[in-house]
């Protein structure tokens, strides 16, 4: 004899979904943008304390299209602080809930990072935090130099004015910033979690003189990607857990790229978009002999000659 099938305690108001235990709906939000899910909790009130529990969090500010970018990121910072809420204003369950993976992507608003950095170190105080993922440019539009370079100065106050989120950062995406001689390098000692680091189409301020050293010796980095990056140089005089550099430049000076103390690395991209018409590449000059776990090299200098 066949069992009678289950039946659903609904309430008159409730829908059938509203009714699972909240491990299943907590399942059905994670595969969710968290707009999507910010939007569920706001809809239902069985469905309210639910993002807060969530332990997985992407947040992207290309999803809240406004008519301004003000309005924008206006959006993208009420998302995050209802799921991420100052800590004199959480609840009990919120206090004790850990998030263990946060990814954001958002533009440098000056009136909006100060409320990001705050959520950000309550979470992080929690010391429960596994990733945390940054993706950070410049509103969109053409930035002239001095813009770039002022934004590259925002992005470090920023970086210093939190530094305890920062600490915790386990992977970084810069675009279209111009950074000082030793921003890069107080930037991944400062970030002592650093796993990764992309800095695609950033300059240096002095870019036709200055050289982009990165000298960390005590740092964890182990993947370093540069897509057109513009400077004299690149010198990686110390990074000893890299493992992965990817390096497309504009190039100033032969070798454009030096690699001194790079012990662990293991796989090596290196193309030049700008090719020197008196002397060949010097390959030897570019690589040190302390690169010996490399195992794949990878060159690209549209047709230039290699020494």
């Amino acid at each position: 004899m066949e069992s009678p099938p289950l039946k659903l305690n609904v309430a008159r108001d409730e829908d059938r979904i509203s009714d699972l235990p909240d491990e299943l709906l907590l399942r059905i939000l994670a595969r969710l943008d968290l707009r999507d899910a910010v939007r569920a909790g706001a809809a239902s009130t069985r469905w309210r304390h639910l993002p807060h529990q969530l332990s997985v969090l992407l947040l992207g500010v290309s999803r809240f299209r406004r008519a301004t970018l003000v309005e924008s990121m206006d959006a993208f910072a009420a998302a995050l602080l209802s799921v991420c809420p100052p800590a004199e204003r959480s609840c009990e369950c919120q206090r004790s809930h850990a998030i263990k993976a946060l990814a954001l992507c958002f533009y440098l608003s000056a009136p909006h990072l100060s409320s990001i950095g705050r959520a950000l170190e309550d979470v992080v105080s929690r010391g429960k935090t596994k990733w945390i993922e940054f993706r950070i440019s410049p509103p969109p539009g053409d930035n002239t130099a001095p813009e770039l370079t002022e934004f590259g100065q925002q992005f470090m106050s920023f970086c210093r004015a939190y530094q305890v989120a920062f600490r915790w950062l386990t992977s970084l995406t810069l675009e279209n910033l111009a950074f000082g001689d030793s921003d890069v390098t107080d930037l991944i000692s400062n970030c002592v979690k650093l796993e990764s680091l992309a800095l695609r189409a950033c300059r240096m301020v002095n870019f036709e003189h200055s050289v982009l050293k990165i000298d960390t010796p005590c740092s964890g980095l182990q993947e370093l990607n540069l897509v057109h990056f513009v400077c004299k140089r690149i010198q990686l005089i110390s990074v000893p857990k890299l493992r992965q550099a990817s390096c497309l430049i504009w190039r100033f000076e032969n070798p454009p790229v030096r690699l001194d103390y790079v012990p662990d690395l293991r796989h090596v991209a290196i193309a030049c978009l700008r090719t020197h018409p008196k002397a060949p590449f010097k390959l030897s000059e570019c690589l040190s002999r302390s690169a010996l776990n490399l195992s794949e090299l990878h060159l690209n200098f549209f047709h230039q000659m290699v020494s």
